[in-house]
């Protein structure tokens, strides 16, 4: 292995938003010359909360279309592996081995697993989203991943898959390398609503396949400061969303210091300040809307980058599998009956 790697992804839910982007997008452009990248089309994970028949027939377009944002943003085939995780079968097998390795009250302490039971609406906890951190980990150290971009929610997540990484090698030996978590910039984008972290399932998000005319509509209808009820009153400018979005999107910084100067004085109204971020966030997503047409026109082309990286995850999965069921004396038991019925069989039959 010449370089170290990274493992992330995302759930194949539909297209990708803006805090896609700045809480690990951004960061897997900009790593994947320096690492081995292993973007993983996490579609198990989808079963957690969406196992419906329906839902599972919306996973491959889904797919298509989040492999389209991954491209648009930057992310290239030729450099990095995206993959389909339910294609990888030896990701069941690994999963079923961190099982044995983590106790239930463990993961009742992760805070993030009630907060996605609430988001999907569901009265009590399914088995295989109390254990969505164990699957996280398996897809974690199948590629032998060293560093893991993520956003703020799912560090926790990291953190126990390092605790199984531990825990597996003083059992059996070094097999795993300890990952480390990489947060993004921004590890928590607010929705347009001011109330949550952007969402699709919230009805908070901006896509970065939305058209200017959208992205407009749904600027206009941010929330902003609630008690700012006329232009010329005075607003709070910490943590009002049209300003983290302008510090974070609009590379004009003395229009955006501008800004915040007269707002807090009561010198613009808030569609002014609406009208210039839908400007800069329109140019920020412009480039990633053409590239992403671009390929779109390419006719069966990303299925081919997913096929692809599948079949190069495959082989780096079967090697890693290998390796963890050796150390653990597992790959012994079927070799020694095999030889053993091998032995007998020759001697019976001549």
């Amino acid at each position: 292995m010449s370089r170290k790697r990274i493992l992330t992804g995302d759930r194949p839910t539909g297209k990708l938003h803006l805090g896609h982007y700045v809480g690990s997008l951004k960061n897997r452009v900009r790593l994947q010359d320096e690492y081995e990248c292993f973007f993983i089309i996490a579609d198990l994970h989808t079963l957690t909360t969406r196992p419906s028949a329906e839902d599972i027939s919306a996973i491959t377009e889904n797919a298509r279309q989040m492999v389209l944002d991954y491209l648009a943003c930057g992310i290239d085939p030729s450099k990095s592996v995206i993959y389909l995780q339910s294609a990888v079968h030896e990701v069941y097998e690994l999963n079923l081995i961190f099982e044995m390795l983590v106790t239930v009250p463990r993961l009742q302490r992760i805070p993030s697993l009630k907060d996605m039971a609430k988001s999907a609406n569901l009265a009590e906890m399914p088995f295989g989203l109390l254990g969505y951190p164990v699957l996280q980990a398996a897809d974690i150290l199948l590629p032998k991943a060293h560093l893991v971009p993520v956003g703020k929610d799912n560090e926790s997540h990291v953190e126990l898959c390092r605790e199984i990484a531990r825990r597996f090698n003083n059992l059996y030996g070094e097999v795993f390398p300890i990952p480390d978590v990489l947060l993004g910039e921004v590890p928590t984008l607010v929705g347009t609503d001011g109330a949550a972290k952007m969402s699709k399932s919230l009805n908070n998000a901006i896509l970065l396949s939305d058209d200017p005319k959208t992205v407009e509509k749904k600027v206009m209808g941010m929330y902003t400061d609630p008690n700012r009820i006329r232009a010329d009153i005075p607003g709070k400018v910490e943590g009002n969303p049209v300003f983290i979005y302008h510090e974070i999107f609009n590379a004009n910084k003395e229009e955006v210091e501008d800004l915040k100067e007269r707002y807090r004085t009561g010198k613009v109204g808030d569609v002014e300040v609406k009208e210039k971020l839908s400007r800069a966030l329109n140019t920020f997503l412009d480039p990633i809307r053409e590239k992403r047409a671009e390929f779109e026109s390419r006719r069966g082309f990303v299925d081919e980058v997913i096929y692809d990286g599948t079949m190069v995850m495959r082989e780096e999965a079967k090697k890693t599998l290998g390796e963890a069921k050796k150390a653990m004396g597992l790959s012994g038991i079927w070799n020694k009956i095999s030889r053993k019925v091998e032995e007998v069989r020759k001697k019976t039959h001549g």
